[in-house]
């Protein structure tokens, strides 16, 4: 399920191309990389486009149990969240933990 602030996308049509642009954020200062992606990514694209995301990030190696600078990881993150479900399942189904 998705709450409504997740359900809109800036008015455009999503395709890989474009979802594969979270891949291509950079963080501020010293945030993890992979985390930092993570999370932009999970506030930005619907559930099923964060699963074709997610897939696209593993297969470029990258750590999906990266952890903010309080060593958190996004499915411990998402978990607290409660109300996004399909996101956490998402993330497990690609090794998160």
């Amino acid at each position: 399920m998705s709450s409504k602030d997740k359900q809109k996308v800036i008015g455009e049509e999503l395709d890989e191309a474009k979802v594969a642009r979270f891949l291509e954020m950079q963080p501020v200062g010293d945030e993890n990389a992979d985390f930092h992606v993570l999370t932009k990514a999970y506030r930005g694209l619907p559930v099923d486009y964060f699963d074709q995301f997610l897939g696209l990030f593993t297969a470029q190696g990258r750590n999906i149990n990266a952890a903010d600078k309080q060593g958190r990881t996004l499915a411990q993150i998402a978990a607290e969240h409660g109300n996004q479900p399909g996101y956490i399942d998402v993330l497990k189904k690609h090794g998160a933990h």
